[in-house]
């Protein structure tokens, strides 16, 4: 039986930056905050573990081409990434298992020498389901690998369907028609900050799916990264100086908000605090709302449109043995 109410969470407090380890404890120290405080879904933003590469878009010689502290710097971001299965991944399903919560967490995942921006759905027994994002955006290029089909997943919860995705993602029309697809109840739309274009669309595709969205940003300073970068103890200063040389101060500057089905805001974006957002959700709205519009249902006309998702795992190398 679908639940009528639930209560979320949406972290906007920094991880430590670049140290997996550090930022480990604190999602299980923010969790619990969250679970004490009745959250029955928790979310964090954008590649929060161990952070976004916020380098990317602010340090000038970020991008040179074979320029040794930018390629030290990726090392640093690799080594501190997440495999899925791994010793570090289990103590996040403990932490879902502890707090008997839904987590959703955007991580960086690394799959053999390649990093994948990818977010991470857990269930409250510690089961899981992942998405990689489909299209790293621009100079996030440097650092992602491209997802594929296979993760367009979502969770079937108490409080109805469960998915999302992830930044620009929600400017990719066939990948929205996808995901509604699925019947989305609850979305969440991770940002590095969830600026006023990413409320706008964050915005549209609550309209759009007639869902709930849970739109998550991050608050970052430069002294936030410089210290978590610190943290790790390595003494290179090339790669600090890199980092120093970002241009702003603030580098992430939050703006998580809860948006309704019918495009107000249950909580209006909160800007430049490094806070746990809370909201409550009135999941009947989004029943009543389907009245209007139902993209994947009365309002489609399967007979003029149709959208062919190749949802099969890509892979380069595929041995006889393994091919089922």
């Amino acid at each position: 039986m679908t639940e009528k109410n639930v209560k979320v969470a949406l972290i906007q407090e920094p991880p430590v930056f670049l140290n997996l380890k550090e930022t480990l404890a604190k999602v299980e120290k923010v969790a619990v905050e969250c679970a004490e405080n009745d959250a029955k879904i928790i979310v964090f933003p954008e590649t929060w573990l161990p952070g976004y590469p916020i380098w990317l878009d602010d340090a000038p010689k970020a991008g040179f081409w074979d320029y040794p502290p930018a390629k030290r710097l990726y090392q640093y971001l690799s080594e501190n990434s997440l495999e899925l299965d791994s010793i570090e991944f289990e103590k996040l399903q403990k932490i879902a298992r502890k707090t008997q919560s839904y987590i959703v967490i955007g991580i960086h995942e690394r799959d053999g020498g390649t990093l994948y921006n990818t977010t991470v759905y857990f269930e409250p027994n510690g089961n899981y389901k992942t998405h990689r994002k489909l299209m790293p955006t621009y100079t996030e290029r440097l650092v992602w690998g491209f997802g594929d089909g296979s993760t367009l997943n979502v969770l079937d919860t108490p409080y109805g369907i469960l998915g999302g995705l992830i930044c620009w993602e929600h400017w990719m029309p066939l990948a929205r028609a996808a995901m509604h697809s699925k019947h989305e109840v609850i979305h969440t739309a991770q940002y590095p900050t969830v600026h006023e274009r990413h409320q706008i669309a964050s915005r549209q595709y609550a309209f759009e799916g007639q869902c709930f969205v849970l739109a998550s940003g991050c608050v970052l300073s430069k002294k936030d990264a410089l210290e978590g970068f610190e943290s790790l103890e390595t003494d290179d200063k090339e790669v600090f100086e890199l980092l120093e040389s970002m241009r702003n101060d603030k580098l992430q500057r939050g703006g998580s908000a809860v948006i309704s089905p019918d495009i107000s805001y249950v909580v209006e974006p909160v800007f430049d605090n490094s806070e746990t957002v809370y909201g409550e959700l009135d999941l009947d709205v989004a029943k009543q709302m389907r009245l209007l519009l139902d993209t994947d249902g009365h309002y489609s006309r399967p007979d003029v449109f149709e959208l062919h998702v190749n949802d099969k795992q890509n892979k380069n190398v595929i041995f006889a043995s393994q091919d089922s």
